[in-house]
């Protein structure tokens, strides 16, 4: 029966360029939508660019400009990212968007209607000079802990999360007026209220979850779950459908990861699905949400209270693919450290396929990892050129030169068969349960084990002394090509298709590619050229 597949990647933000720890935990989001198309479900993989909220704001403010000219160079910049990069979503959009904007409003309204959201009247940090109320992050101060450098949400120096209400000497951020308090309204989400149901969802849903969404789940619920503030005094951002609140916006929390839901309204329109019954709760519908592991607690917790708050039978979170960190060089990531490298500088050097087999094969699936150069030069040149390629090239062009690439039919090698129908379950398997680091591994293992059969196999003999037994043999590799192309599809797409326009294979499907007459050979391309450290 045909699943109801969605696929979530993490809403990047829009203030600065997506880099390689962006790109890991992003990629498997791309492989799960690959995969669950060749199995002909019905599947929505869709992702966009988080555009609201304070630090665009105040870096308009900063520089002169307009919050959506920002929001717009960062959104063209990622959507060129993913293009380049091969990611297939459904729907690549922004939270900026008329649609979006519309959705969100609905769903607020919703949750207000539903008696989950209230209005609650505080004390906000005001600026006499500049006349308004500032957020957590246009507010500076001294941290109460350290006494260093403090902005309204974190100090500067021994890292503390803070609240505005306990920094010391507090100061507007713009202008430097000393800041007063005075009394403002906002609206506040009830989360304590699902408290026990999220409790009973992580227990259920957690069990196949990645260590870290387990762990990091548990450990948010163990402790107090405060009401949580639902709009703020911003003048970028989506408007409240509430009156009297004309001077505020809903909190990004909210509206970024109810995007999840709008991008897949969208898509659903346009297909002329039924929204309501593609993520309705069922065994027929499978959602995954793909990101890092510091967004844990949104997707894990935030987003399926806002769900229950919504409606309480759209399907929850069903897996969580949360990925641990890349770093550089034994180090953090920092644009300070100078040891950042952006999807774009990325591409300038190296092929596609080959940095998307590197993201997956050494990505941060299970545990921090480190990229190099080196590295990545070892690996490709290891395990694309001298295994996949070789596999390939040294067959097809061995075939092309001594038979004018006419490979006639012969007899599949059973046991190669058997290895290649039971390796599509086993794969699968993997991949749905978001193992995907291993997934490719049992992948290139059928690539060695097809260079070994090869070579054991010796048709440069054969084709000499036992023309029917080079056919047999020959038959057999090219029938092995013909399911790397599909297994590894996935993965490495570009190659893929190479592979499959050099035979004229059909479309990508996940289940065993059979051979019933002769091959004519296209020309044959190099897959892969050798990389000089």
């Amino acid at each position: 029966m045909k699943r109801n597949i969605l696929i979530g990647g993490a809403w990047p933000y829009a203030n600065n360029s997506l880099h390689i720890g962006h790109l890991a935990a992003l990629l498997p989001g791309d492989v799960l939508a690959r995969y669950f198309r060749g199995m002909q479900d019905e599947v929505i993989y869709v992702s966009g660019t988080d555009s609201h909220g304070t630090p665009i704001t105040q870096r308009a403010k900063k520089e002169g400009i307009d919050p959506q000219e920002i929001a717009l160079k960062y959104h063209k910049e990622f959507t060129k990212n993913f293009n380049d990069l091969d990611f297939s979503y459904d729907l690549y959009t922004a939270t900026f968007t008329d649609y979006h904007k519309e959705k969100v409003q609905e769903y607020f309204l919703k949750m207000y209607e539903n008696g989950y959201i209230f209005e609650q009247e505080e004390n906000q940090d005001f600026c006499p000079k500049c006349n308004e109320f500032l957020s957590d992050r246009e507010i500076v101060g001294i941290c109460p802990k350290c006494g260093g450098e403090a902005k309204g949400d974190q100090c500067e120096e021994c890292l503390t999360s803070l609240e505005p209400k306990d920094i010391k000497d507090k100061h507007c951020k713009t202008c430097g007026e000393k800041t007063i308090l005075k009394k403002n309204k906002h609206l506040y989400f009830k989360l304590p209220e699902f408290k026990e149901q999220l409790t009973k969802f992580v227990e259920t849903n957690g069990q196949n979850w990645r260590k870290n969404a387990i762990n990091e789940s548990k450990k948010y619920l163990s402790q107090d779950m405060p009401n949580r503030a639902a709009t703020r005094q911003l003048s970028w951002g989506v408007e409240v459908p509430i009156e009297g609140y004309e001077d505020k916006r809903i909190y990004v929390w909210i509206e970024a990861v109810l995007g999840y839901m709008t991008a897949a309204q969208k898509v659903c329109e346009e297909r002329n699905i039924d929204f309501k019954e593609f993520v309705k709760k069922s065994d027929n519908f499978k959602s995954y949400y793909v990101h890092g592991k510091d967004n844990i607690p949104f997707h894990t917790i935030i987003f399926p209270a806002l769900l229950m708050a919504i409606d309480p039978n759209i399907g929850l979170p069903s897996e969580i693919i949360s990925s641990e960190y890349m770093n550089m060089n034994d180090e953090k990531m920092s644009k300070s450290k100078g040891n950042m490298i952006t999807i774009a500088d990325l591409l300038k050097e190296f092929d596609k396929d080959s940095i998307r087999y590197y993201m997956i094969a050494n990505g941060p699936e299970k545990k921090d990892t480190n990229f190099s150069r080196e590295d990545f030069i070892n690996n490709h040149n290891k395990f694309l050129v001298g295994v996949l390629g070789n596999f390939v090239n040294r067959n097809l062009s061995f075939v092309s030169k001594k038979l004018d690439g006419i490979i006639k039919k012969g007899k599949i090698d059973e046991n190669i068969q058997n290895k290649t129908i039971s390796l599509y379950k086993e794969v699968g398997d993997l991949i749905e349960k978001g193992e995907l680091k291993q997934a490719l591994e049992k992948c290139m293992e059928y690539v060695i084990l097809g260079n070994k059969y090869y070579d054991e196999q010796t048709p440069w003999i054969k084709v000499k002394e036992d023309i029917d037994a080079f056919y047999d043999v020959t038959y057999t590799c090219v029938y092995m090509m013909a399911n790397i192309a599909n297994l590894l599809y996935p993965f490495i797409p570009s190659t893929c298709l190479k592979i499959k326009e050099m035979l004229s294979f059909k479309d990508f499907i996940w289940q065993e590619e059979t051979l019933e007459d002769d091959i004519v050979i296209n020309e044959v391309k190099i897959l892969f050229n050798r990389l000089e450290k």
